[in-house]
């Protein structure tokens, strides 16, 4: 007697429980890893629509390239796997759709990222001082 440590039956405990235990904390965490690359996408995307919302303001209104453009079929981006799609229309001064330039337009940019997910940007230009 009195010689320190663990039985053979506390040992088997032990590890009877830490069966039962881990996979309770592993499933979790392995979703959590999974699911942690979609902020990374996300950045991406909203990178890309900045990108091209950029090419578009660097133009005055009347500039052709702000021209009226139906909203574009999807193209690939400079980064593999994203895709994005454009749109130029006019609007009124309540931001509504109009059929004739009013003196603003609203410029969308849409990215599509690896799992499909779109993120929008919106921009208005305006024909005023």
């Amino acid at each position: 007697m009195g010689n320190k440590g663990f039985t053979l039956i506390e040992m088997i405990i032990l590890i009877v429980m830490a069966g039962i235990l881990l996979p309770a904390l592993i499933v979790p965490f392995t979703a959590s890893v999974k699911g942690s690359a979609k902020p990374e996408m996300m950045t991406t995307a909203v990178y890309l629509a900045h990108y091209k919302m950029e090419e578009f303001m660097k133009w005055n209104y009347s500039h052709p390239a702000l021209n009226p453009i139906p909203l574009t079929s999807y193209e690939d981006t400079p980064i593999t796997h994203y895709q994005w799609q454009w749109e130029i229309a006019w609007i009124d001064e309540n931001f509504n759709p109009s059929l004739s330039d009013r003196g603003y337009k609203r410029i969308l940019v849409r990215v599509k990222d690896t799992e499909n997910s779109t993120y929008e940007l919106y921009a208005v230009v305006t024909n005023f001082p």
